[in-house]
């Protein structure tokens, strides 16, 4: 790493915030490219980094950068997209399973019975779930809306919409872990 760059990492991790702002302006709108090439959603891509940028200044003083500071930002926005698509594709492995799963052309008993199961096993999953974080899960899931859709629909940011729908999907792997486990 320059010199340069470990001045600069050193500034931050004292609470510098104007180095903290400066490498802000200078690395945002090309991590938000960056991470639209993963994510094909520039409201998500801003998301990811400025998720990325409030990790960095929140954790701070623990900050450890043995290469590039730019390659540190690209890295940290690379694993945040992967972890932000891993997430959304649970979530979707479950709703296309319940979907098809759920009650129509059941052929046998056992089949109409694991269904029925699934069925209620989503709905109590749901019905756990806070009542701002269940309406955000309908809307993304049942609806089809974008974060960006819900947050101004709803009146908060997207941000808010990100923590929810997190939330929904950790008790979602939680409950539906098992019975996946053993179908």
């Amino acid at each position: 790493m320059k010199l340069s760059e470990k001045k600069t990492v050193r500034e931050i991790k004292q609470g510098n915030i104007q180095t903290f702002e400066r490498v802000f302006r200078d690395y945002y709108e090309e991590l938000c490219y960056y991470a639209n090439r993963y994510l094909k959603d520039l409201d998500l891509s801003e998301e990811a980094v400025q998720d990325v940028f409030f990790r960095i200044w929140t954790k701070r003083q623990s900050l450890n950068i043995h290469e590039s500071l730019k390659s540190y930002l690209y890295a940290s926005t690379r694993n945040k997209c992967l972890k932000m698509i891993r997430s959304d594709k649970m979530a979707d492995k479950y709703y296309e399973y319940a979907k098809h799963t759920a009650p129509q052309k059941v052929s046998t008993p056992v089949d109409e019975l694991n269904a029925a199961e699934l069925n209620r096993l989503i709905e109590r999953t749901i019905r756990e779930l806070p009542g701002r974080t269940q309406e955000i899960f309908r809307l993304s899931r049942y609806q089809g809306l974008k974060y960006a859709e819900i947050a101004e629909r709803l009146s908060v940011s997207v941000k808010t919409v990100e923590a929810n729908m997190g939330k929904a999907l950790k008790l979602f792997r939680k409950n539906l872990d098992d019975y996946l486990r053993v179908i």
